[in-house]
């Protein structure tokens, strides 16, 4: 089973070339644990209709999927710029004014959604483009428009995005269009949400705040992508331990910060998730030529391959599955590399924060228990989600059924490693009830020549002790 049985998650941004119903199933059956939603693009309505489609899809296939929003954020951008082309030469001085009714007629004068004047200063960098541009601030024009000095030939197109390494935002990184989505989010199915530019763990407890005065249970997940954010181990330990997760986002890291430091930064990140017991997601250009070709590269292959030993809970595809042309390829190519690593290779071990508490210290127990007997699953009833989550920061060699009578529970454990979460009415036995019921329908299988299943079995009271028992059974 364990095999067969990836521990290491997908999530999937559904885009364009995943926008159907059909498509979505596919992906989900191909092996999609996940989907993300980019608020940077599309509408309500599509939302609406995604998240439907998601759930149909989960409901056939019989797993729990989770559905992660993810919040634009200050993703500052161009605005419409005419022909959607214009050439720069190093020493032009570009203008930047800000007016989202504004499109550009022609000139050094272009249009942008957020108003630079108010945060930036003279001598800061600017990056234009995912960094094709480079630049460096030289006036602030007006209480609107700001001047740019160009470094580099090269051009710029419409939407583009910017990045301003060294500017202070001061804590103010949700937009008008973020407090709309987070309302409109509160009020949809979603598991997870994200918050781009995170800066300082202050960032995620104004985010956790406004979900819970919406009625939000969503797990808040900050993305790490900007030089403030891993300005010192402290400053990233501090929002590692306030979130639910992390988001490894790469490709705004390595223009911000420089793509050097993104690998240390990524091992950085999932060692402090798996101490801490967090989610933690590696994003951006995972598999990236496969945008347009149907084969990842060495490359690409060894990244997939390095994140699965480093212990990442998720690896996500961004611009594969939104507007690739190989979608569900993406997807299988991904699991495969999953697998074959997993079967193959031990995760890194790290040194894991003690446990606090009873039920964390018998989760923990439970997971290195079932190691030492060669169990083939352990079976865990939760409520939460917790017990389970401290279970995988373990990073067991075998997957982890969890039970819980909370849809919203188990859809948020589809991300974490080596669970696949099931929703079934409560009862003091449904963790045993439901191993018979997978191994009788072939998902659960014992080793060769064993008639029984060795399953962990860790349980308890939720109205007294919470998580308390461990039991060792044959299914």
């Amino acid at each position: 089973m364990s095999k067969l049985f990836k521990r290491t998650k997908i999530l999937a941004t559904i885009g364009p070339s995943t926008n159907s119903k059909e498509l979505i199933e596919e992906a989900i059956m191909a092996g999609v644990n996940g989907c993300r939603l980019n608020c940077s693009h599309g509408s309500d309505e599509e939302r609406d209709e995604q998240i439907k489609w998601i759930r149909e899809a989960a409901e056939k296939k019989g797993r729990s999927v989770a559905i992660l929003q993810d919040l634009q954020g200050p993703k500052i951008r161009l605005g419409m710029i005419r022909d959607n082309h214009l050439d720069l030469k190093k020493g032009d001085e570009l203008i930047l004014e800000s007016n989202p009714n504004f499109e550009h007629e022609g000139g050094l004068t272009v249009p942008v959604q957020y108003n630079l004047a108010k945060k930036v200063k003279p001598g800061e960098p600017v990056s234009l483009f995912d960094g094709k541009i480079k630049a460096t601030i030289t006036e602030i024009v007006s209480d609107t428009a700001i001047k740019l000095e160009i470094l580099n030939d090269g051009f710029i197109m419409s939407k583009k995005g910017l990045n301003l390494p060294d500017t202070d935002f001061g804590g103010d990184i949700l937009t008008e269009k973020d407090l709309h989505d987070i309302e409109y989010g509160a009020s949809q199915d979603f598991d997870y949400v994200s918050l781009s530019f995170v800066q300082s763990a202050s960032d995620i407890e104004r985010l956790k705040q406004l979900l819970l005065s919406f009625g939000s249970t969503a797990k808040v997940i900050a993305k790490i992508e900007t030089k403030k954010a891993i300005s010192s181990d402290e400053n990233l330990e501090e929002i590692v331990k306030i979130a639910d997760g992390i988001m490894v986002a790469r490709g705004d890291m390595a223009v911000e910060a420089g793509a050097e430091v993104v690998p240390i930064i990524q091992r950085k990140l999932i060692a402090l998730c798996r101490k801490y017991g967090k989610l933690c997601i590696v994003a951006t250009q995972m598999l990236s030529s496969m945008v347009d070709s149907p084969e990842p590269t060495r490359a690409e292959v060894s990244d997939v391959a390095t994140a699965v030993i480093q212990g990442a809970d998720v690896v996500m595809l961004s611009d594969e599955t939104a507007n690739g042309s190989y979608p569900i390829e993406s997807i299988k190519e991904m699991k495969k590399v999953i697998l074959y690593t997993q079967n193959h290779s031990k995760v890194a071990t790290i040194s894991r924060e003690k446990e606090n508490g009873v039920y964390s210290a018998i989760s923990a127990a439970a997971a290195r228990l079932a190691e030492k007997i060669d169990a083939d699953v352990i079976i865990c009833q939760t409520a939460s989600g917790a017990t389970a989550t401290i279970m995988a920061a373990e990073r067991p060699n075998l997957p982890i059924v969890s039970v819980t009578a909370n849809p919203r529970v188990a859809n948020q454990l589809a991300l974490i490693y080596a669970n696949s979460a099931f929703v079934r009415p409560y009862s003091e036995e449904f963790g045993f009830e439901l191993a018979k019921e997978l191994k009788e329908s072939g998902y659960l299988r014992t080793k060769d020549g064993q008639k029984d299943l060795l399953a962990v079995i860790v349980s308890g009271d939720r109205d007294k002790f919470g998580t308390d028992t461990i039991r060792i059974r044959n299914v």
